[in-house]
């Protein structure tokens, strides 16, 4: 059985690490993404996710000098993404130092590009990011741009055909819970994992250590996490102690192990 991974993830806006509620509501700046990429490093965290959120030709030249001194600092996978739209722009990313390319608007607009990038590249270096919200009782769809375009997708139904176009994993981002730390959507989780055979990344809602457990008891493979590590005293390192320690089958760390 694959184990479960923590994974900080990182948004940037113009190269500088930030952190909203709902996608849109209270910025916070959250420090340096190079200094704070080294600190998680120290802490044992699985994997990063970096993710450029106003992506602009400005912003993708300081995301790709970040994600090359990053790669020099740390040595774990890192996971980018951000106004991906061509091979091209995968290719600069994974010559940079990136190790899987994470793929939102543009498999909207142009579904055949995943399935292009995943050929081109493998589909294990292929994550599809949903962001999803509730538009009225039981009824969600996928958005795109940033959370300001609503879809036709139900996420579902989305991920699905994501797999169907050898994706490598889905990362899925609740933007109701995002930033808000009131615990994750099960139900969606629980939903997800019984119909994908990829794995689930799940993004939104992370304000203690017993929504990370809730979580992975449901089902994700991996959790993104943002706020839980930048505005409270929990690390990775503390997350996955507790973790290892109450059964859930995540990688020991050095202060697990016997």
């Amino acid at each position: 059985m694959l184990k479960k991974r923590i994974i900080p993830k990182f948004l940037l806006n113009n190269g500088s690490l930030v952190k909203y509620k709902s996608f849109f509501n209270d910025k916070r700046m959250a420090g340096n993404p190079v200094s704070t990429a080294k600190i998680y490093n120290d802490y044992g965290a699985d994997e990063f996710i970096i993710l450029d959120i106003v992506p602009s030709d400005e912003s993708k030249s300081k995301v790709l000098e970040i994600i090359k001194t990053i790669s020099e600092e740390v040595f774990m996978p890192l996971t980018v993404g951000g106004g991906i739209k061509s091979l091209e722009d995968i290719n600069l990313l994974l010559r940079a130092g990136a190790d899987k390319i994470v793929i939102n608007s543009q498999a909207v607009i142009n579904p055949n590009f995943v399935n292009e990038a995943a050929k081109t590249f493998g589909d294990q270096c292929i994550t599809i990011s949903i962001d999803y919200a509730q538009i009225k009782d039981g009824v969600h769809r996928v958005f795109i741009n940033g959370g300001r375009d609503r879809t036709k997708h139900n996420p579902i139904d989305w991920a699905l055909k994501m797999q169907d176009s050898f994706c490598g994993e889905v990362l899925l981002t609740s933007i109701e819970r995002d930033g808000n730390m009131n615990g994750y959507d099960l139900k969606m989780i629980k939903e997800l994992d019984s119909k994908l055979d990829i794995p689930l990344v799940i993004s939104g809602g992370c304000g203690g250590i017993q929504h990370c457990v809730d979580a992975l008891n449901a089902g994700a493979s991996a959790l993104a996490i943002s706020s839980l590590f930048l505005f409270t005293d929990h690390s990775p390192i503390k997350l996955r102690s507790h973790l290892y320690s109450n059964g859930v089958n995540v990688r020991a760390s050095k202060n697990s192990r016997n």
